[in-house]
């Protein structure tokens, strides 16, 4: 019952939010532009879709590693790509960390597979704050509004903040956290965080991923911008792009729709750029998420199956 009450809370949400973005713009000029969308333009968005979750599921294959299991790279990918679906259809990434968790226990422990996924998530969340914070000297010169530039150091510092807070619990001294399972096991999270931060053979490749895996996310973004043929430069979409993404790991609406409408909106907004452009790039940079993730509920349904069949499977004596 309470699952049920969340599920249409976050829809209920990601609905309100829809209506308030759509307010913001033009819509007859917004319907105009997408029906003269070039195909081709779109066509190159799921390579990148692709490439993308390739790169999640090879740096999710090294911090499962560091969590004492193995995996491969094509189970990873598999996973992801079935994470995909869950994401599409369950709160914000929430649905398709679960799933993967759920998918790596068959393979691994619980604990190696909880701990690989909150890490993977904590290392994307923090790598994209750091981006975000690099870039930060020029996005503040697309954002000249003291709103927008508030909201981009607030998001920057708060998300490296808690990173770091996060990271913090592996002090020794905080023996407090060994009196309780939940806070002996964040802790024992921040120890497996930390060996990675130390290890330069570790960090440098989780690292680097994340920022590749962003930049994917800005190139397919601005993919979303020349199908309708919007003057929108590669660097404005690197600048701009990565701040909304961070705003839609908060899970208050159905795979951030809604959330990330808003805020790319007002990014547009706030850089000069047509507002109904950003919508526009909003739209279709999330139905390139759907597709993909119709296709990973196809590997799902399709791997389901034989699974079972494998099980049901009558043994020779």
């Amino acid at each position: 019952m309470r699952r049920a009450i969340s599920l249409l809370l976050k829809v209920a949400v990601s609905s309100l939010l829809l209506y308030f973005a759509l307010r913001l713009v033009d819509l007859a000029a917004v319907k105009e532009r997408l029906v003269r969308v070039d195909p081709r333009w779109i066509a190159l968005i799921f390579p990148l879709l692709l490439v993308q979750t390739g790169l999640l599921a090879l740096r999710w294959q090294k911090i499962v590693a560091h969590c004492g299991a193995s995996l491969s790279f094509l189970l990873a990918f598999r996973f992801s790509m079935i994470a995909l679906f869950f994401n599409q259809t369950l709160p914000s990434s929430i649905g398709g960390d679960a799933m993967r968790v759920w998918l790596v226990s068959k393979h691994a422990n619980w604990r190696s597979a909880i701990y690989s996924v909150f890490l993977d998530r904590l290392i994307g969340v923090v790598a994209l704050a750091i981006l975000v914070l690099v870039c930060l000297p020029w996005t503040l010169e697309l954002v000249r509004n003291p709103i927008g530039r508030g909201a981009l150091l607030l998001i920057g510092l708060g998300c490296l903040g808690a990173g770091a807070a996060f990271v913090g619990l592996a002090w020794k001294r905080l023996r407090v956290l060994q009196h309780w399972p939940f806070t002996r096991h964040l802790a024992e999270l921040a120890e497996v965080a930390l060996a990675i931060l130390r290890s330069p053979r570790s960090f440098a490749p989780a690292f680097g991923i994340s920022v590749l895996v962003h930049l994917l996310t800005a190139l397919a973004a601005w993919c979303a911008a020349g199908s309708i043929g919007a003057d929108v430069p590669l660097l404005y979409t690197i600048f701009l792009v990565p701040p909304v993404i961070l705003v839609t790991v908060v899970p208050i609406s159905i795979a951030g729709w809604g959330v990330r409408e808003g805020a790319m909106i007002a990014a547009f907004g706030y850089a000069g750029l047509p507002p109904g452009d950003g919508l526009i790039v909003s739209l279709l940079f999330g139905a390139g998420y759907l597709v993909m993730g119709a296709v990973g509920g196809l590997i799902w349904i399709a791997t389901s199956g034989r699974r079972e069949r494998a099980v049901n499977a009558p043994r020779t004596p």
